[in-house]
């Protein structure tokens, strides 16, 4: 059951309307903080309403700003549609894409379940809730959309001890950073901006409730993220990696992706592919 609430401040829309999904707490709660701070009025969307109903009230208070808390759970198809509903009327000029989940475990061992809430809130929900505001983005010739994947997007050949089983979480990661990629050439030249973000290791609640004791692995603060992501937003950056050092590495993988997509059109396979007797 999805309910909302509105608390009020005196700011105006000097610097828009931004909607946070997963903001209870974590990479979202740090957006939502920090949007608040610079002036944007908000919608936040979160499961667990008594938290947001708290961060709404606070953050209205602190920073004279209008917060409106939806509770919501983005892997169930009907919520997802009521929210859509909800921001695709209103003038979003900022939409986090951050509610999200692992479910860590071999692939033969997912139950059935989790794997289709896997692929509906990681997956699904972002493409719907950008689908409902990027129209109304292109209109008004402004907006920006943040996509929280993670460096597990790009994990899938990697061997390492410390990295968990991650089959479809990771799938739906490296979905976000294509589709976000494929969105942000799309619109580009209409003003709207596309940003998938990557961390690694976060200090939040997300790992605690997959059951991991993260308490011994370096981790990245929430707000270190947004900070990030923010930065690498103004300068036009559509993947954006906090905590990377060498930028080359990303130039690399888009020079790689460019070559592996050149051969498309090729009529004949490589003499490696010819018969032997």
């Amino acid at each position: 059951m999805m309910t909302a609430s509105v608390v009020g401040g005196s700011g105006g829309y000097m610097a828009g309307l931004a909607v946070v999904t997963g903001a209870s707490s974590g990479i979202g709660e740090a957006y939502a903080e920090r949007l608040a701070a610079d002036g944007w009025n908000l919608i936040v969307v979160a499961r667990r309403g008594e938290r947001l109903s708290e961060l709404a009230a606070r953050l209205a208070d602190a920073h004279a700003v209008s917060v409106r808390a939806i509770r919501a759970d983005l892997a169930r198809s009907d919520e997802v549609q009521r929210v859509c509903g909800e921001i695709g009327a209103a003038p979003v000029d900022m939409l986090v894409n951050n509610a999200g989940l692992a479910h860590y475990m071999p692939f033969a061992d997912l139950p059935p379940a989790q794997a289709r809430e896997l692929a509906d809130l990681n997956v699904l929900a972002p493409v719907l809730l950008t689908r409902a505001v990027v129209t109304g983005m292109l209109a008004r010739s402004r907006g920006s959309i943040i996509n929280v994947a993670s460096l597990l997007a790009f994990s899938g050949s990697v061997q390492a001890a410390f990295l968990p089983d991650r089959a479809v979480y990771a799938g739906t990661k490296s979905f976000l950073v294509t589709f976000s990629q494929a969105l942000a050439e799309e619109v580009r030249d209409a003003g709207v901006r596309v940003q998938v973000v990557c961390p690694g290791v976060v200090r939040s609640e997300f790992h605690s409730r997959q059951g991991l004791d993260m308490s011994a692995v370096p981790r990245m603060e929430p707000h270190q993220v947004v900070e990030a992501s923010l930065a690498d937003l103004a300068a036009g950056v559509v993947v954006s990696v906090p905590g990377l050092t060498d930028i080359g590495a990303l130039a690399l993988l888009d020079e790689a992706s460019r070559d592996l997509v050149s051969v498309a059109r090729t009529a004949e396979l490589p003499g490696r592919y010819a018969a032997t007797e």
